[in-house]
């Protein structure tokens, strides 16, 4: 077998072995031998094509050429002409396609469908243009090094996707692949060279030479590094984490019945699960209680409002208590109150890191490995564990108190008080206005938590509508209190900020809603069944649900004066979870009653999307041999860019740390990124500028006014005063002042300047340039090292 033979097909097996660490984010992975497959006809052309030979930059778009080929007939053939060569219907199709994928990426969690052939064409093509690469320059250029960078990008993008529980399985089936691609180019350049290092040879008489010593010290290099690469993280710290998400490594810390949770902001996935389009069973329940509509199922709790949004505060964690737990806090004995036995199962594709119960739990049987956070009693997974495809049985207490004793509860204790009450000096000080005028005539706190809690549902004049942008910045909330639009994130966290501007010690519970009870007497718990709503502090009671969202839920049997213990909802206030009637103030994105997917049979989508035809099982093999012989000149779909861009903008304006030497990493991050996006849009950076004069000149250039034109000025603000000041402090709300500059930039360009922002980036040409200092770096150390070579020689 020839060298260039031989690192073909290390460059093709490098590339697969790469690609399944996207394994564990997509079911079935039957995907991956289609992949194979393409990727081996890939490769089998560009073989071809150097062996006639042709020049390199024809060889690259032959192989190009017949890869979007190839993805034409796969995906777009009815499009296409003779089912093969693309046209603008086909190019059409692939559009339609990359939206649905990511609208489904958004909204399935892990693993998703492989029916979606959004997803199936982002996966296949992704692995097709990374594979191009590789070939690229290992091969043609015969420079398998810089290879590595699409290899480590296909990686990173599974990586920071993928739940991390196998993580490093694939880190070393990649590594491996690399290291095996650069023992065949070492392999390749020394057979044309010959033997360059000292030593007797130890083939036998009539054995031909080779290069047998320098392939066998690259290998136990390569063991080595790959050895070192996976043990040494084990020695370092970590940092752990996990709550909506379906990712995660686990929450806890060591082993025993220490450690720690950290803070992971739940909202966006609980806002795609209210908008996805399939309903899809996440739970299915069985219970002995004896009204369904307190069936509320509690995920974990957010106690750490910052100004900006909710999030779960760092907590310790035990072993999970033998029997009984504790007596829930506050909770006193006069309060009527019946134990009650649940058993859950969750979906095989749901993975979630928290344990879903009805609150407050008295004693959990579950396997595998759980720990328990005593404030907010719940379980979270321990290193990887989760929910998915798991049966547990919960007992828990179902609390009935009565409205007298919630309006006779005394005071909180100082310590629930003053963890549970505080409000930042950024919260606009229309919340608390508001509070004060809408509980005016209340006589005590209980009092003041009804009146909010039924200005929301009924006399405020809101709609619910999950089309609604979440927003984190200060003013999110006061945007609410004014527009008197969204969810249920909206609704809970406003009235618990505003019950803590009155001093009544306040949480957010986030979890799911009661599901639609099923003929063989279980409860289906659904993606829309998503849900959060606000917890209260009664002394005696306890933390208290209320329900301010209108049209989920049901309105607690307590806050109800005129039959106060009764599970029958005042008719003036409909429960979407005992009445099948619509709401007066219907909204087009309201949510599904249990009745009406029991009676109906199922609601209409949310988010509806056209029905797309599918791509069928593969094509015969004969068709290959068409493809490899077509001739036109087009390029590959770009997904690398845009996966790229993605990623990196993810990280740029992802969570932070709080601290003072947080800020400057932050601030730049973001500006870097507000740059960035100006640059995909047309407006290249200039690094000659202040901060001040380019922001002037991104809203100059970019057309913008009103709010994203303020947006970019107050970045520009912020990383003057991190540059400058003295004492750098943390400035809150960039993250939505960037979002708000790119909706203003991506507002005034044309449909093909936002097209070529998404899946053509070009501020990606920082990879180039980065990669090119790297190699810089490279040949200049390697020229610096040549003189001792022929020292050595």
């Amino acid at each position: 077998m020839s060298g260039r033979v031989r690192l073909t097909l290390a460059a093709w097996a490098a590339t697969l072995m790469a690609a399944c660490a996207l394994l564990p984010l997509v079911e079935p992975a039957t995907w991956i031998v289609q992949a194979a497959f393409l990727l081996a006809v890939q490769a089998g052309v560009g073989a071809a094509a150097r062996r006639v030979p042709l020049a390199r930059p024809l060889t690259v778009a032959a192989q190009a050429l017949v890869t979007l080929f190839l993805l034409t007939f796969v995906f777009a053939r009815e499009q296409a002409l003779a089912g093969l060569v693309p046209g603008p219907q086909a190019f059409e199709r692939f559009i339609l396609l990359f939206e649905q994928g990511g609208q489904d990426i958004a909204r399935y969690a892990i693993p998703a469908p492989l029916e979606s052939d959004g997803i199936r064409l982002m996966l296949i093509g992704g692995v097709l243009v990374i594979g191009l690469l590789v070939d690229t320059l290992a091969v043609s250029f015969r420079s398998a090094a810089p290879a590595g960078l699409p290899l480590l990008a296909l990686y990173s993008v599974a990586a920071g996707l993928s739940d991390g529980g196998t993580d490093w399985l694939w880190f070393l089936v990649a590594a491996a692949g690399y290291l095996m691609l650069l023992l065949a180019e070492g392999r390749d350049r020394l057979s044309q060279w010959g033997r360059v290092f000292g030593g007797p040879s130890r083939t036998g008489p009539g054995e031909p030479g080779g290069a047998v010593a320098p392939v066998r010290t690259g290998r136990r290099i390569g063991v080595v590094a790959l050895g070192i690469a996976l043990v040494v993280p084990l020695a370092l710290p970590t940092m752990n984490g996990g709550l909506l998400d379906s990712v995660g490594a686990g929450a806890g810390a060591g082993s025993g019945g220490g450690g720690t949770i950290s803070a992971v902001n739940p909202l966006v996935s609980l806002r795609d699960s209210l908008n996805a389009d399939e309903d899809r069973q996440v739970l299915s329940v069985k219970t002995e209680m004896a009204d369904l509509s307190d069936l509320y199922l509690r995920i974990v709790s957010l106690d750490d409002f910052d100004g900006t949004t909710w999030k779960p505060s760092r907590r310790s964690i035990t072993a999970v208590p033998d029997g009984t737990f504790p007596t829930p806090i506050g909770l006193s004995a006069d309060v009527k109150r019946s134990e009650v036995d649940t058993s859950i199962s969750a979906a095989g594709w749901y993975a979630q890191d928290w344990l879903p119960m009805p609150y407050p739990p008295s004693g959990v049987r579950i396997s595998g490995n759980w720990r328990y956070e005593p404030l907010g009693m719940t379980l979270v997974g321990d290193h990887g564990q989760n929910t998915r495809g798991l049966t547990y049985q919960v007992r828990s207490l179902d609390v009935q108190p009565t409205a007298e004793q919630l309006a006779a509860a005394g005071p909180a204790p100082e310590a629930i008080r003053r963890d549970f009450t505080e409000l930042p000096d950024s919260l606009p000080s229309i919340v608390a206005r508001t509070a004060r005028q809408v509980t005016a005539d209340a006589a005590d706190p209980y009092d003041q938590a009804v009146k909010l809690q039924d200005w929301f549902a009924v006399n405020g004049g809101f709609e619910y509508d999950t089309q609604v942008q979440v927003g984190s910045g200060s003013e999110a909330i006061a945007r609410f209190l004014r527009d008197k639009q969204g969810f249920c994130v909206h609704f809970s966290f406003a009235m618990a900020a505003m019950a803590r501007s009155l001093g009544i010690p306040a949480r957010v519970a986030v979890g799911f809603a009661p599901g639609s009870p099923q003929a063989d007497g279980t409860v289906s718990v659904g993606l829309r069944d998503a849900h959060a709503w606000p917890e209260l502090y009664f002394e005696g009671v306890g933390w208290t649900r209320f329900e301010p969202t209108p049209n989920r839920g049901s309105i607690p049997p307590y806050t109800l004066p005129d039959t106060p213990g009764s599970s029958v909802p005042d008719e003036v206030r409909p429960s979407q979870s005992t009445s099948a009637a619509p709401s007066a103030a219907p909204s087009a994105s309201e949510s599904c009653t249990p009745e009406q997917k029991k009676l109906d049979g199922g609601c209409g989508s949310e988010s509806p999307q056209a029905a797309l035809p599918t791509g069928g099982d593969g094509p015969p093999w004969y068709a290959f041999l068409v493809w490899a012989l077509a001739g036109l000149a087009v390029v590959a779909l770009p997904l690398a860019p845009m996966l790229w861009r993605l990623r990196t903008r993810s990280v740029r304006l992802g969570a932070h740390g709080r601290s003072e030497a947080d800020a400057a990493p932050h601030t730049l991050a973001v500006w870097q990124e507000l740059t960035d996006t100006a640059w995909d849009f047309g407006i290249p950076p200039d690094e000659s500028l202040t901060p001040r004069k380019a922001a002037a000149r991104i809203v100059r250039l970019g057309s913008l006014d009103g709010e994203p034109a303020a947006s970019v000025h107050r970045v520009a603000d912020a990383v003057e005063q991190v540059l400058y000041a003295p004492h750098p402090r943390l400035t809150a709300g960039l993250t939505d002042d960037v979002r708000r500059a790119a909706a203003g930039l991506s507002a005034g360009a044309s449909r093909a300047a936002r097209l070529r922002a998404v899946l053509a980036p070009r501020s990606t040409a920082r990879v180039l340039w980065a990669a090119s200092d790297w190699w810089s770096g490279v040949r200049q150390r390697a020229v610096a090292l040549r003189p001792n070579w022929g020292k050595q020689g």
